[in-house]
């Protein structure tokens, strides 16, 4: 076996990926992105503003963030987020880096973590990365969880429940208020929400579906995302003081790595502050969302999982789900083929990310290609 002949069975079974050429144009309807509220297609009108609030804002932070001179942006960005979830948060370069970063810094002795079965790939890094006790459990099944708790939990003193709150393949959200039960009933339990696809989506503030249910408090840690719905670059944690202080020393994508570019902190410092005033937008996004999955139901005749603005189309096989991409894209929509090893085999499918700034008539576009597919 050598890399090339790999590749070559990535082809012949259909799951070989390229990086797509440059797309943008007048007309193409861009369903494949995570501008989830529409911001990085509207970012040309907020441009100035940003030039005229920051004028000399640094390109680079030339060191890591436990090595960098000059701290203030970062300061101001993290003050931000503390002000909106009531609780200190810690930036970093990617939701990667705070994913393998922080699991792999919890894993101390006497730890347990229990993932979702369909937990992103990044948590999965840092719990495979530093050999921790782990045991998946059911996707969204809690009482699979519960009866795992019930069994190991005399083994360990902390058990860590990790979670999404609104998947990105599926579109499926947590049963956020069954973890959050579940913890009030065993002390052991700490709650580590993944936010990524939730931040700017969910909640008065956008803050996610923990703050649309109310329970930030009762989530000992949230990953969010500014890559996605936010418009900018980077990731954060928000959690307790004492945790935030341990992650700065423990967590290793942190510790070793040169640090956001300040321009991408202001930008995302900024971009949160638009965030906060956008709860038409989101409303807008959830009513789009609902009528889209209701359409998928009716071409498909089977039931969609999502309850977000993330929609699939399953195809069932790889050659099938690259080939209805392909015609999408004849028709000016830009929706591309999720295959192995994102999606398990026989779950291929088109990944369908609606945003705030889509029109009825978009959706209506969209709907008569697929009923045609």
């Amino acid at each position: 076996m050598d890399y090339k002949s790999i590749l070559e069975d990535f082809r012949r079974e259909g799951r070989l990926r390229e990086i797509p050429p440059h797309r943008a144009g007048r007309g193409l309807l861009d369903l494949s992105g995570n501008d989830y509220m529409g911001l990085a297609a509207r970012q040309a009108m907020f441009r100035q503003g940003f030039s005229e609030r920051f004028p000399e804002i640094s390109m680079s932070a030339s060191a890591s963030r436990l090595l960098a001179s000059d701290q203030r942006i970062f300061g101001m960005l993290e003050n931000r987020l503390e002000d909106l979830y009531g609780r200190p948060a810690l930036l970093f370069n990617s939701g990667y880096h705070a994913n393998v970063g922080t699991v792999s810094a919890l894993n101390i002795p006497g730890t347990l973590f229990l993932p979702d079965r369909l937990i992103h790939a990044s948590a999965i890094d840092g719990l495979v990365m530093r050999n921790t006790q782990m045991e998946r459990w059911r996707h969204n099944d809690t009482d699979h969880l519960r009866r795992i708790v019930e069994k190991r939990r005399g083994e360990f003193d902390r058990i860590i429940v990790m979670a999404e709150s609104v998947y990105s393949m599926d579109g499926d959200i947590a049963p956020l208020e069954e973890l959050v039960a579940l913890r009030r009933e065993f002390p052991e339990i700490m709650l580590y929400i993944d936010e990524a696809h939730a931040f700017g989506v969910f909640g008065e503030k956008g803050l996610g579906v923990a703050e649309s249910l109310g329970l930030i408090d009762e989530t000992d840690i949230i990953v969010g995302t500014f890559g996605k719905a936010c418009a900018s670059s980077g990731a954060f944690v928000s959690t307790s003081a004492t945790l935030r202080d341990y992650l700065v020393n423990a967590a290793r994508s942190l510790i070793f790595s040169t640090a956001i570019p300040p321009v991408c902190a202001a930008w995302s410092l900024m971009m949160t502050e638009i965030l906060e005033d956008m709860s038409d937008e989101r409303a807008r996004l959830a009513e789009i969302s609902a009528e889209f999955r209701g359409i998928i139901e009716d071409i498909t005749g089977k039931e969609c999982v999502s309850r977000s603005q993330i929609v699939p189309l399953m195809a069932g096989d790889a050659t099938k789900a690259v080939k209805m991409s392909h015609r999408l894209g004849e028709q000016g929509v830009i929706a591309l083929a999720i295959r192995r090893p994102t999606v398990p085999p026989g779950g291929e499918r088109i990944r369908f990310s609606l945003n705030a700034g889509l029109s009825d008539s978009d959706i209506h576009k969209v709907a008569d290609i697929i009923r045609k597919l």
